[in-house]
């Protein structure tokens, strides 16, 4: 088997799209992946979703295939909460893959400014188990709020320790035109936001957006339709339970470890190869514990190593140069595909915010509250 190869980026600005449709934003992303490589027709597109039966709409591949003048290629949708982008690329690596096609885009697109906060939050929350943890009540934010307090008194973090990742997310969003959140923070901000859900601040979250991103994958014999080709060389997807009541540990995610640890087996590196990541910090517990299970940090360090000025730029591995979920923002479907979007972008040299560089890059998208994970490993 061949390599597989990302040859087009689109990206559109993440925020609040109340003024484009959704197969409008989603277009604009499409179309911008097939001009990045070269202009030819894809042969199949697959959307990475979440909740587009919110917004009224399913039938999403025939959509935005229609309204890009693409009517009769294949497709489909793939979802996996706030992994579906992740789910979504690693359909379109395997039908590249298995040969069964020689062009395919892979779109993530969300609009979760389409319904009143109150839908979007429940639609949001079927994230989790809906029989056996929504019935009560409690919000997604509630759930992760639940996994922060336990891992903060486990292992000593301190308020400080953890607003710091705040900081630098939006010292990074800053410097990238395609972040929702432009405006550098300071620990007193962070730590004196309104509490969402206790221990959780308003700056321990990400933002609700919209935002569309597309990626442009062929085999190896078309890698040079662009003059930076970026190859897949792992990619690995894990499963956890979507309760937390039935978890092993509450402050691991193990899906978060096994997608990782095959991506890096398929990939033939480990963790001490990564020059740069884009990993899930819709809150800032999960990037803690996505750390970790990559193998970035120790159990229970993450915050520390952070506090003290770890994985910014300069430092190997550099953590969300994009600003992460925090500040670029959280389009849900389309979050993973953003995410391998600006790591290709990275080492092609071609980002435009802060950049970073190297050889080797890995993303990694987290559905549920870990339930769901996939990572993939890029080299140059």
């Amino acid at each position: 088997m061949g390599g597989v190869y990302v040859v087009g980026v689109g990206l559109t600005k993440v925020g609040k799209h109340v003024n484009d449709s959704f197969r409008d934003l989603a277009v604009e992303a499409l179309l911008a992946a097939i001009e990045d490589a070269g202009g030819e027709k894809p042969d199949a597109i697959v959307v990475g979703n979440m909740l587009s039966s919110l917004v009224e709409q399913e039938n999403l591949a025939a959509l935005i295939a229609d309204h890009a003048g693409l009517r009769g290629i294949s497709g489909f949708k793939a979802e996996g909460a706030c992994g579906s982008g992740g789910a979504a690329f690693l359909a379109g690596y395997s039908l590249i893959a298995s040969g069964l096609f020689r062009r395919v885009v892979v779109v993530g697109i969300e609009k979760l400014h389409e319904r009143p906060t109150p839908d979007t939050a429940r639609g949001l929350a079927y994230a989790a188990d809906a029989d056996y943890e929504l019935i009560y009540g409690v919000s997604f934010a509630g759930l992760n709020a639940l996994v922060m307090r336990y891992y903060m008194n486990k292992h000593g973090v301190s308020r400080d320790e953890m607003s710091a990742w705040a900081v630098m997310m939006h010292d990074n969003a800053y410097e990238n035109p395609y972040a929702q959140l432009r405006k550098k923070i300071t620990l007193e901000i962070a730590n004196n936001s309104p509490v969402i859900a206790d221990p959780i601040r308003l700056y321990d979250s990400c933002p609700l957006s919209d935002g569309a991103a597309a990626l442009y994958l062929v085999p190896e014999d078309l890698k040079w339709v662009n003059d930076t080709p970026v190859e897949v060389v792992g990619i690995g997807n894990a499963l956890d339970s979507p309760d937390l009541s039935s978890r092993f540990e509450l402050d691991r995610f193990i899906a978060a470890r096994l997608s990782a640890e095959r991506a890096f087996k398929m990939a033939g590196v480990s963790v001490k190869d990564i020059d740069v990541a884009e990993i899930h910090d819709a809150y800032s517990i999960v990037a803690a514990i996505s750390i970790e299970e990559i193998g970035f940090a120790e159990r229970g360090k993450a915050p520390k190593m952070w506090a003290e000025g770890r994985f910014r730029p300069g430092d190997k591995p550099v953590l969300n140069p994009s600003g992460g979920l925090k500040a670029r923002g959280h389009p849900v479907g389309a979050t993973g595909v953003y995410q391998i979007g600006e790591v290709v972008m990275q080492l092609r040299g071609d980002f435009p915010g802060v950049k970073v560089g190297g050889e080797v890059g890995l993303a990694q998208n987290v559905g549920g509250i870990g339930s769901n994970v996939t990572t993939i490993v890029l080299r140059r």
